[in-house]
């Protein structure tokens, strides 16, 4: 395996790679904090130093008390006992006679495992969600890895579905919702996790008198994978920031389970390495969104694919400049575009 994964990098022709990205100097600075505060973190051992990943991962509160654009949040335990708890973004009011809003429930990024629904750049994405989609966010913040592998994170967000639809959203968040307008969404690894929740709650329906259906799956630059080096693995390496084969590969060595390999069926669902995942005639219509300098790009063009060839709606938008985690930076003008293909897709679904 080792000589393989050498041929094929070996394979990949220097003249083909771009170069690096032009990044606001802003965006340079998050992205170095980062990916510096992950590489500390991730021990040889497979551990991570929690500690040293906090020095980079600014963390803030929820904010009861509406925003400038009229966003409140809230964080809701789904259980203690394993620290299973959602932050939740609602306007701060309606107008009188407005329709139920929809909701959309959404699985942060970080590799299954760093980062959490308080992390700051996730925040303000949940707000902005909130905002510019006139919907309500219910961000997961899931157990992670390796402290808690597969499945645990999709346990943890079935179970969240379960809990909206047994006790729908806390009393103080006065606005009224549709869970039959239920959207799953997520970015990265998130993105993974949509997929699987999505997959598990369509194939073992919930009891009829569970309100919550789901309309659609919003991914961003889902964090899908295999054993085989792609094409896009291979001319990106060493020139897209965020993510890289060494970080991808410890990753999933933290969150599969243990002696898996990366063709497990968390991780490889497009079909060339193993079945295809099975999937229901409820399962939902899905937007994938894919960064033209994403080194993960060439999986979620492949899962947009199977989707397509087992009957599913799948909508492929991309962003050809975008790298991995664009979504996250306020300054860069593909942030603004993504939110406005999400806006359109849920006014379809």
């Amino acid at each position: 395996m080792e000589d393989k994964t050498r041929s094929q990098e070996t394979a990949a022709d220097e003249s083909t790679r771009p170069a690096p990205p032009a990044l606001p100097w802003p965006v340079r600075l998050q992205i170095f904090a980062l990916v510096t505060a992950t590489d500390l973190a991730q021990r040889r051992d497979g551990t991570v130093n929690r500690f040293l990943f906090s020095l980079g991962d600014r963390q803030t509160p929820a904010k009861p008390h509406p925003d400038a654009r009229g966003v409140r949040s809230a964080d809701v335990t789904i259980d203690a006992s394993r620290n299973l708890w959602a932050r939740v973004y609602s306007p701060a009011a309606v107008e009188a006679g407005s329709a139920p809003l929809p909701v959309v429930v959404y699985f942060h990024g970080g590799g299954f495992v760093f980062l959490s629904a308080a992390s700051l750049p996730l925040d303000g994405m949940g707000r902005n969600l909130c905002h510019e989609l006139g919907a309500v966010v219910v961000s997961v913040n899931y157990r992670l890895a390796p402290e808690h592998g597969y499945p645990a994170a999709y346990d943890d967000g079935e179970d969240v579905l379960r809990h909206l639809g047994a006790t729908g959203l806390p009393a103080d968040i006065s606005v009224p919702v549709d869970l039959s307008r239920c959207f799953l969404a997520g970015d990265s690894a998130g993105g993974n996790i949509a997929h699987h929740v999505a997959q598990r709650w369509t194939s073992s329906p919930p009891s009829t008198n569970n309100p919550v259906r789901l309309a659609g799956m919003i991914l961003l630059q889902p964090y899908f994978g295999g054993e085989e080096r792609t094409e896009a693995e291979l001319r990106l390496e060493g020139v897209a920031p965020v993510v890289n084969i060494r970080r991808s590969d410890w990753s999933w060595r933290a969150f599969l389970p243990e002696g898996a390999d990366r063709n497990h069926p968390a991780a490889h669902v497009t079909g060339e390495a193993g079945p295809e995942p099975e999937l229901q005639e409820a399962f939902p219509p899905a937007m994938v969104v894919v960064g033209g300098l994403d080194p993960l790009q060439d999986w979620q063009r492949r899962y947009a694919a199977m989707l397509v060839r087992k009957g599913k709606k799948a909508r492929l938008v991309e962003f050809p400049d975008a790298i991995h985690a664009f979504y996250c930076f306020p300054d860069l003008p593909d942030a603004v575009k993504v939110v406005e293909e999400i806006k359109a897709f849920m006014s379809v679904h």
